[in-house]
C-alpha cells in the first residue's frame, strides 16, 4: 500500500483575470524603470470602512510578492490579511471603465466598489 500523498500547488494570495493584466501591463510600460510592481493595499476610509489602494511602486522589506503572467502585486503584511483570495478584474463599458476588486473576504461593498467592510 502506497503511503504517498498528492498535494496541490497553494492557491495565490491575489490573483488577476486575463483583462486586468493585459491593462496592467500596458500601463506599467509607461512607467519609470524603478516601478517593479503593483501594490494592491487596503486603507481606512470609503464608505464601508476600508478601501482599496492600487498604484504602482517598489518592493518593501516585509512585502508579500505575487507574479502572474510577468506582473507582480506587491502587498504589505496588513493589507495582504484582507486581500487574501481577492482577484482583480479589468471591466470596459459605456458608462465605465476601470479595475474591479472581487473579494471574498468582503460582508458588504458600497455602492461603487471602492470600499468594503469585513
Amino acid at each position: 500500500m502506497s503511503t504517498d500523498t498528492i498535494t496541490s500547488a497553494p492557491k495565490a494570495l491575489v490573483s488577476a483575470t486575463d483583462g486586468a493584466i493585459i491593462e496592467l501591463k500596458r500601463l506599467l510600460e509607461r512607467e519609470p524603470a524603478e516601478v517593479n510592481g503593483v501594490r494592491l493595499a487596503v486603507k481606512g476610509g470609503g464608505c464601508s470602512g476600508l478601501s482599496y489602494v492600487l498604484e504602482f511602486g517598489q518592493q518593501r522589506d516585509g512585502d508579500h510578492v505575487v507574479e502572474q503572467d510577468g506582473v507582480r502585486f506587491l502587498m504589505d503584511r496588513k493589507s495582504s490579511i484582507y486581500l487574501k483570495g481577492i482577484v482583480l478584474d479589468y471591466k470596459e463599458g459605456l458608462n465605465s471603465k476601470g479595475f474591479v476588486f472581487q473579494n471574498p473576504n468582503a460582508s458588504s461593498t458600497c455602492g461603487c466598489g471602492e470600499s468594503f467592510s469585513v
